[in-house]
């Protein structure tokens, strides 16, 4: 299946106010790498009269082109935004803490009661608990509450007409034309985040003419005033992302002194019942799913908090490549789903945003592809943590520390 990440919520920006998460872009397939350049940059009517020729190709009416279109325009916010996207340099503790607030706790339990039919609904059509869509709902707008003010049709336009990423957005933007033709969409007051998303989901164009449903039952698929019909178009695309029903998606373990550690990460290789036969211990007590692909993963250290992530968790990672965005979010929805705060621990002090890059630095002259040099504990770098503290006889749990520093 083809990784789709979305950039971070709306919400979630605002929570970071300046050190915001960047947006990543999908990996290409083959197909895509090899696909013919998408026409962008010059005259902009001249531009739009390729979109109207796209879009009519597509077998869209000419009227619901020409409304669509009419009085588009770039957005030079929307090419500033895209070009000051900042690095997400949070930690666990910091930005679960923010973010999973017990006052949006307790909007969100709220809302599984207040809605309990249509969650009810969205499990037992799609087999997603509404606890994961109730997560993604609070950590995208605060429940439907901070949607963007982008108008959404200038957005693509302004994206698509842009040469840096034209072939991701163009296909939104006649994605969007083809909501304008639904009447899903006014291209006058639509509004959103600065990249295309919509809705109380924050979902793009494309996602939502496909995953779709209309749950309140009025003809129309509206994500952004109808709850019902974000949560079962939420429901439905998380399904398609890959989600099994009754399967656990992260749980909070506890974990020994001693501890293969250089195991640690992502993609293991290992079940749950390797885990907890090496004394990795679930708080719950739950090891019902000790058969299932499990990953062990410390976002601060072996002194952190640890959780074991389940398959249903690399749905997470299709919704948002960032680790921290998605652990928190996969944390939010077991603590709506009645789970107990996970436990801080004592975390050995990370590095500063310079510290970092000299450790980036000093890994990428020892011969670890770190990739950029920008100060952020990405995969890359952890996996390079990983192999320098294994070679130092120090636990290899992925954690950049002074000390770790120090010894190289």
């Amino acid at each position: 299946m083809q990784p789709r990440f979305l950039p971070i919520g709306a919400l979630a920006a605002l929570f970071l106010s300046g050190t915001a998460l960047a947006q990543q872009a999908p990996a290409q397939s083959p197909a895509q790498a090899n696909a013919p350049a998408v026409a962008c940059g010059g005259d902009l009517p001249a531009f739009l009269d390729g979109v109207r020729a796209e879009a009519a190709a597509n077998q869209i009416p000419g009227d619901a082109i020409d409304t669509a279109l009419a009085g588009a325009a770039i957005d030079p916010k929307v090419l500033s935004r895209d070009r000051a996207q900042g690095v997400f340099r949070q930690t666990f503790l910091e930005f679960s803490k923010r973010t999973v607030s017990q006052s949006r706790l307790d909007i969100g339990r709220r809302k599984l009661q207040e809605l309990s039919n249509v969650f009810q609904r969205a499990e037992q059509e799609f087999g997603v608990p509404g606890a994961v869509i109730a997560a993604f709902w609070a950590m995208e707008t605060d429940f439907g509450a901070v949607q963007g003010d982008f108008n959404t049709r200038n957005a693509l336009v302004t994206l698509s007409h842009d040469c840096r990423r034209p072939e991701l957005f163009r296909p939104q933007l006649i994605a969007a034309i083809q909501m304008v033709q639904h009447g899903d969409l006014d291209p006058a007051t639509t509004t959103g985040a600065w990249a295309g998303e919509i809705g109380q989901v924050q979902m793009l164009p494309r996602d939502i003419i496909a995953f779709g449903v209309d749950g309140d039952g009025d003809g129309h698929v509206n994500v952004k005033s109808s709850a019902p019909d974000a949560i079962l178009t939420a429901a439905k695309f998380i399904q398609h992302l890959g989600f099994t029903k009754g399967q656990p998606w992260i749980q909070e373990v506890s974990v020994p002194e001693v501890l293969p550690f250089e195991r640690t990460g992502l993609q293991s290789g290992m079940t749950a019942g390797d885990w907890f036969a090496l004394g990795v211990t679930p708080r719950d007590g739950n090891t019902e799913f000790s058969g299932l692909a499990a990953s062990l993963v410390l976002p601060q250290g072996r002194k952190g908090p640890a959780f074991i992530t389940y398959p249903n968790f690399n749905i997470y990672l299709e919704w948002n490549q960032s680790f921290i965005y998605t652990t928190s979010a996969a944390y939010f929805a077991t603590r709506l789903a009645g789970a107990p705060p996970y436990q801080k621990g004592e975390p050995e002090a990370g590095l500063d945003d310079g510290g970092m890059k000299a450790l980036q630095t000093r890994l990428a002259e020892l011969g670890h592809d770190v990739g950029k040099i920008d100060g952020i504990l990405g995969s890359g770098t952890r996996a390079a943590i990983q192999k320098e503290q294994l070679r130092l006889g120090l636990p290899a749990d992925g954690w950049a520390t002074p000390a770790l520093l120090g010894a190289l």
